[in-house]
């Protein structure tokens, strides 16, 4: 109780409780990770490189404990890892990155458990998912006015969704294209770069709708 008030008269808020992550599930964990914009930011800072608590407070704009609070509850989770740890006089100075992931093939991938995969499946929309809200929220997404979002369901036979997944990866190859092409430009004009987040997804709806949608949604400009 002294110290809490003590808190209180020096106009700082008491510590939040910790709640932790461990013992939920991988869904759970990873709508959590997303729940709160502070760790959607932590999330793409994260994203980039490996930082300490005291570097992504400064990057991101907030408060140190509140930082230190939201990367202790993204660790447990197993939504961030500790990169390295650098001793630093009597005490450890301690980095955090993104969850590293190997590109996996696709024996690799069949060779692993569902629980492996659904693991792997949920850091990937983790990532993204926090890249999306991060630039919605900054309201970076109103600002391009070469943005594009689409989505759909479509109803295919096991040719069609084949045929769909093969699209989607000559459609990927093509934006790494871009991307070189980009900077090769770069490399002569001196042009600074933008980062764009490109997405491909596909995958089965949670149910299937009686019959193929009879609209699109989307927006473009």
């Amino acid at each position: 109780m002294e110290a809490s008030t003590q808190r209180e008269s020096a106009g700082q808020a008491p510590p939040k409780s910790y709640r932790g992550q461990k013992g939920k599930s991988v869904e759970e964990r990873v709508v959590f990770s997303l729940a709160h914009r502070t760790r959607l930011y932590v999330l793409t800072l994260l994203n980039e490189s490996s930082y300490t608590i005291d570097e992504i407070a400064r990057l991101i704009g907030e408060e140190r404990e509140n930082v230190k609070y939201h990367v202790k509850e993204l660790l447990d989770a197993g939504a961030i890892e500790l990169a390295k740890a650098e001793p630093v006089r009597n005490t450890q100075r301690h980095y955090y990155r993104a969850v590293e992931m190997p590109t996996y093939s696709e024996d690799e991938l069949e060779a692993m458990s569902a629980d492996e995969r659904q693991a792997i499946i949920g850091l990937t929309i983790q990532c993204l998912a926090a890249e999306v809200l991060a630039s919605f929220w900054a309201g970076k997404m109103e600002e391009d006015p070469n943005l594009w979002l689409g989505w759909r369901w479509f109803n295919l036979d096991a040719q069609g969704r084949k045929d769909l997944a093969e699209e989607q990866m000559r459609s990927w190859g093509r934006i790494q294209e871009i991307e070189a092409e980009s900077t090769n430009r770069r490399a002569r004009t001196g042009e600074d770069a933008q980062s764009v987040i490109a997405a491909m997804m596909s995958f089965p709806r949670e149910r299937t709708a009686p019959e193929p949608p009879g609209h699109s949604n989307f927006s473009d400009r």
